[in-house]
């Protein structure tokens, strides 16, 4: 099959990302193999070919927001034909003190799709099948790839933010994870507070019903009740948290983040503001969000790329050049 390999991490600008011809996965049991119908590209999968995060996985194909047809299972509760996603999180242990307390997100030994285990970035792949889920058929591939990631972690981030119907909420970076979490907090009947940089992405955010649009660290012109940091970066971070009430909640959406800025205690986080991080998602942020996602008949945006094109399809992640989401489409 052709695959999109990473061989040795570089910046994107050097074309990291060999296109090769390498050997079908192999069925195993409690697995699927896939044919690969879209791939959503993620951040992180730029984090994973630029060295931000250490190789695990020699040669690995990137890519976790897959949107596969199976072609062979080695189970019985999924069989050939069924439309599946398969997401950031592969496989857990099922055994650590955190997946027995229903923490799988935090999971002391983690399996991850594109990282530890080749991923979509390819004409197949191979997945955990109690880790895939079922697709609603109102959405099609290139709408359901980015929710495989994206749009769950973004709606864990609420979740984590603690929002609550009817409440001001900041959003602060408006990319792929962003532009779908706003639709969610507008069927919750919030308002949305968008500070972001570029000015296509400050217009989409304007166009999306935001009520309030700025740049990427100014401050909305209210108290925010929630916000939630899609930047990685800490000086968003602290704008986000001069921004809320006395006993909000920033949740902080960044597998990476360059820094926390030296920021005053007594003026910015006493009155019981909270920072909290945002760490991978479980099966049932998975499952709540893809019902939550067909019942407000989500549609994000996205911008195709052929599977020879993934070089520029993370290039244009990278410099946000593209209004929504990549998806690569072998």
């Amino acid at each position: 099959m052709k695959a999109a390999v990473l061989a040795t991490p570089r910046d994107i600008s050097n074309q990291p990302l060999e296109i090769r011809q390498v050997p079908q996965p192999e069925l195993k049991p409690g697995h699927v193999l896939l044919r690969v119908r879209a791939c959503g590209v993620c951040r992180t999968d730029l984090h994973i070919v630029e060295g931000e995060l250490s190789l695990r996985c020699e040669n690995v194909v990137p890519g976790h927001q897959i949107v596969g047809e199976i072609v062979d299972s080695g189970t019985t509760n999924l069989l050939r034909g069924a439309r599946v996603g398969v997401s950031w999180m592969g496989g857990v242990d099922g055994t650590c003190w955190y997946c027995r307390q229903g923490l799988e997100n935090l999971c002391d030994s983690p399996t991850f799709t594109g990282y530890d285990v080749h991923g979509g970035y390819a004409e197949y792949a191979r997945a955990r099948a109690d880790f895939t889920f079922p697709l609603p058929t109102a959405l099609g591939d290139l709408q359901a790839a980015p929710l495989l990631c994206a749009g769950i972690i973004g709606f864990r981030s609420l979740r984590v933010a603690e929002v609550k119907h009817g409440e001001r909420v900041g959003l602060f970076g408006f990319g792929a994870s962003a532009h779908l979490a706003i639709s969610v907090l507008q069927a919750w009947n919030c308002e949305v507070y968008v500070s972001t940089r570029g000015a296509s992405h400050q217009k989409l955010a304007a166009s999306l019903g935001a009520k309030w649009v700025g740049s990427e660290i100014e401050r909305p012109p209210v108290k925010l009740d929630r916000a939630v940091t899609f930047a990685p970066s800490g000086d968003v971070v602290v704008a986000a948290l001069a921004s809320l009430r006395k006993g909000g909640v920033v949740a902080i959406n960044a597998i990476h983040l360059d820094r926390i800025p030296e920021f005053d205690y007594d003026r910015l986080l006493w009155g019981e503001r909270q920072m909290r991080s945002v760490t991978n998602m479980t099966r049932s942020d998975a499952r709540d969000f893809l019902q939550t996602a067909s019942e407000i008949d989500l549609r994000p945006k996205t911008t195709v790329f052929a599977l020879d094109q993934a070089n520029d399809a993370l290039a244009a992640v990278k410099n946000d050049s593209i209004d929504g989401a990549a998806v690569i489409v072998p």
